[in-house]
Formats: C-alpha cells, sequence, structure tokens
C-alpha cells in the first residue's frame, strides 16, 4: 500500500509534523555516524561527497545517504542522478522484499556506496519516513555491518520533525556554513535543532565546517559567542565549482591553484572525526539576540 495514502488519496493533515519516532530495529550499528546540515546552497553536498571519499582513502568502508528530494547528494561520486529509495519502493508497490541492494545502492568513486533517499511527493508525507524505509532497507540487506562510516547529507536548513531524523542515527552532526549573515543564522538555529534531539539521542554537535569563505572572522566571533569551533576551512575555490561541474570529487581533478590544500584539508578532517572529536556544549542565540549580534564592524 502507498503510504502517503489514507485510501482518500491523501495522509491525515499534519501526520508526523511535530516529531518522527524512530522505528524499533532500525538501529545503524556499529559505524561512525555523521549528519551534515547547513543552510541550503552551502555547499552540503559537496563536503559530503569528499569527506567521504577522504574516509574511504583512510580504508574504511563508507555509505554517503542523500537526504534531498532533488536526490543529487551524490552525483559526482556516481556520475549520475541514481533511482531514489522512494522510486523503487513505489516500482514495486512498496513491497521492500522484492527489492535487491542492486536496486538502491550504487558504488561511487574510490568505492564509496552512495543511496539516495529521495523524499516524499510535493506537500505530502514526512521526509522521516524516507529516511526510516533507506536504514531499514541497508539493515535488512545486511549493507551496514560491514561499514566503518555512515554520512547523511540532509537538505537545506530544514530542521522539522522529518529532516532531522538523521539526528537519531548519528553520532556526530556537523553543521557548514559561510561567513555571512544568513549562514550563520541558519547554523544557530540548527545548533538549537541538534540539542533538541540530543536529549533523547546520542547524537551530539560535531562542530562547524567553514565552507566558500575567504575569511572565518564572524564564523569564528560567533563560535566563540556560543561554544562551538570550527573543524575545517575550505575558500571559495574556482576548482571546487569546477569539479560540481564536472561530476567529479575534488580528488579526482586537474591540478589548480588551491586543490592540493583542499584536498589535505579533507584529509585532515576525516582523520579528526575517526580520531573523535569532542562533543560540542553550544548554547544557540534567540533569533533576535543573533540578528543584533551579527554585521556590525
Amino acid at each position: 500500500m502507498n503510504p502517503w495514502s489514507n485510501g482518500n488519496g491523501a495522509p491525515p493533515d499534519g501526520e508526523g509534523s511535530v516529531q518522527v519516532t524512530l522505528e524499533p530495529g532500525v538501529e545503524i550499528g556499529a559505524a561512525k555516524v555523521f549528519a551534515v546540515y547547513g543552510k541550503g546552497g552551502i555547499g552540503k553536498s559537496t563536503t559530503s561527497s569528499n569527506l567521504s571519499v577522504a574516509f574511504s582513502r583512510l580504508g574504511k568502508r563508507v555509505i554517503q545517504i542523500g537526504c534531498d528530494p532533488k536526490h543529487d547528494s551524490t552525483f559526482t561520486l556516481t556520475k549520475r542522478l541514481v533511482p531514489t529509495v522512494i522510486d523503487v519502493l513505489e516500482s514495486v508497490n512498496f513491497h521492500p522484499e522484492e527489492l535487491r541492494p542492486s536496486d538502491f545502492v550504487y558504488e561511487g568513486y574510490n568505492g564509496v556506496m552512495c543511496v539516495e533517499a529521495g523524499g516524499p511527493p510535493a506537500g505530502t508525507g514526512c521526509g522521516g519516513y524516507v529516511v526510516g524505509q533507506t536504514v531499514k532497507l541497508l539493515k535488512q540487506h545486511h549493507l551496514l555491518e560491514d561499514t566503518d562510516v555512515v554520512v547523511f547529507d540532509v537538505l537545506g536548513d530544514v530542521v522539522c520533525g522529518g529532516f532531522a531524523a538523521p539526528l537519531q542515527h548519528a553520532h556526530r552532526a556537523l553543521i557548514v556554513t559561510a561567513n555571512d549573515f544568513d549562514s550563520i543564522f541558519a547554523l544557530n538555529r540548527i545548533a538549537a535543532a541538534i540539542i533538541a534531539k540530543g536529549r533523547n539521542y546520542q547524537v551530539r554537535i560535531g562542530g562547524v565546517i567553514a565552507n566558500r569563505s575567504a575569511a572565518t572572522d564572524e564564523i569564528d566571533r560567533f563560535n566563540a559567542a556560543i561554544g562551538l569551533s570550527r573543524l575545517a576551512h575550505f575558500p571559495d575555490l574556482d576548482v571546487i565549482r569546477r569539479s560540481r561541474l564536472k561530476k567529479s570529487t575534488v580528488f579526482e581533478m586537474d591540478p589548480a591553484p588551491g586543490l592540493e590544500a583542499a584536498q589535505q584539508e579533507y584529509m585532515r578532517l576525516a582523520a579528526n572525526l575517526l580520531a573523535g572529536t569532542p562533543p560540542q556544549d553550544a548554547k544557540p542565540m534567540k533569533d533576535r539576540d543573533i540578528f543584533d549580534f551579527l554585521g556590525f564592524d
């Protein structure tokens, strides 16, 4: 039965709109799990894919799970837009027992395994269902048993109960931001969502990743004010922009200004995350306070 339907063509209005409870038996297991959040368009998928490759270069078996209806998280790894879990479930009328791993898991660059969860039809359903079904399928097919690292790449700065669902599985949540008002404003609200989830789940804030920014002064000033720290810094490099156009990770690009430093920064970040980053005890600001705090010389 189509889970988006209640017999009248639509689910009950508001279902899942407050929280989505983790379904028993869908815990990921022994792998280290990271969830990547940040303002829409800030470079979460670029960060996630390059970080996944860095983990794989350190000898780890990696699964990257894209959690966005656009299903474009993994295309630099696979060189194409792969079918989503929701697409393939719909093709078998939501009978998951009819699926094989090859129907929804695709091998990407340097052995990174790629899954695109997809999303509910526009205006219906809840993203939490999608994430839950994806993890359940991976467990049913024993694909998590030999996995060392799972990277959730989560859409935009949505912190509703549905798309906050990856936080139920993650050990550390990483927040990507630029050195500007809107990105840091989103960072503050995402931090608050992670802390809220952390009251019932193991997830904690792992730190902040500065992206597409020549400077980090506003990021660092804000972090110091609320108790966060910066894990890595990736400037606004043309070679990173071009890597997306070439459907490639930075580890596949020809030499260019700043490329080697970016590759080394991804490797350093991956090594530090594997070694274990201490949880960061942040105290996010109220919206009015952050409005007054940011943007003044």
